[in-house]
């Protein structure tokens, strides 16, 4: 069969045949479920039911009527505020370690192994160093002589549960931005640096005039991921908290997983999870904005 085609033709088959698969899979596990989602958002489906009762624009309505829908993502800002942190940090430790330091070998393994272990069980485990009475955390407070801290209910004050959830949040995920952003600094030509060097440039200088620009797509891909990763948190309020005190730490998408799980109401769940599909786009599209303002022109 292949005998009686030209080249041209014989690697566009085999081509298409090592693409058909994958694309099959990206169709089935994404694109399809997507398109459901969609339709599900303007149906009234209790999730068993085989009846989908259509009621258009409906859920969308009770979403943007219901301002305590919205409220929740207040709740999200803790876990931004410490992922621009945590990048900031992740930067500090790429350019150190990627260095002529002793042993950052060593130093870079140690910093990335939090991000290898599984969240749930991250959680449980800052369970017991937020724990109020016998927590590690209050302990070592009270240890040092500040008992007024090491008296404090890290999960269980309104202000503090967020940014308490948050910081696990940051133990856990900053030795993976570090390792992409030693990526980042191994890819940019150490010519670049000598020259520095002779034109007389101090560390400060070859960081910010040199280091920083040639990052800065990198530094992008990981605040896109920093901002989407802080509107999606789900797993850490719902395993150290169920969204308490008082709802004080319930995320957006927590309040998803309730509407659908707990009220039987996949209509209302589905369209809460396309507008927080829409809302990451816009916010993406903003940061594109924002970032590539003053770029090459």
């Amino acid at each position: 069969m292949f005998g009686t085609l030209s080249y041209n033709k014989q690697k566009l088959i085999i081509i298409v045949s090592f693409l058909l698969i994958p694309l099959l899979l990206l169709a089935t596990f994404t694109y399809y479920p997507a398109i459901k989602l969609v339709y599900y958002s303007f149906t009234n489906w209790d999730g068993y039911s085989p009846e989908k009762p259509w009621v258009g624009l409906d859920n969308y309505r009770e979403v943007f009527g219901n301002p305590d829908i919205f409220k929740v993502f207040t709740h999200n800002f803790a876990y931004f505020a410490m992922g621009i942190v945590q990048n900031i940090v992740a930067i500090y430790f790429a350019v150190v370690l990627n260095s002529k330091l002793r042993g950052k070998n060593g130093f870079r393994i140690m910093l990335f192994l939090p991000y290898i272990m599984n969240g749930v069980a991250v959680a449980f485990m800052f369970g017991y160093v937020f724990d109020t009475t016998n927590g590690s955390l209050n302990m070592f407070l009270n240890s040092i002589g500040l008992t007024g801290l090491g008296q404090t209910s890290w999960l269980g004050t309104e202000g503090l549960v967020n940014y308490s959830l948050a910081s696990t949040g940051f133990w856990r995920f900053m030795g993976y931005n570090m390792v992409i952003y030693i990526a980042s600094l191994q890819a940019i030509p150490k010519d670049i640096y000598e020259a520095a060097k002779i034109d007389g440039a101090g560390s400060f200088q070859t960081l910010w005039r040199i280091t920083l620009p040639n990052m800065k797509p990198v530094i992008q891909l990981n605040l896109f991921l920093t901002v989407t990763g802080a509107l999606e948190v789900f797993d850490l309020p719902f395993v150290l908290t169920k969204g308490g005190p008082a709802g004080a730490s319930q995320t957006y998408v927590q309040r998803v997983v309730d509407t659908a799980f707990a009220f039987n109401n996949y209509g209302l769940a589905s369209a809460m999870s396309v507008i927080l599909i829409f809302i990451v786009v816009v916010v993406l599209l903003l940061q594109q904005l924002v970032l590539n303002r003053g770029g090459d022109k």
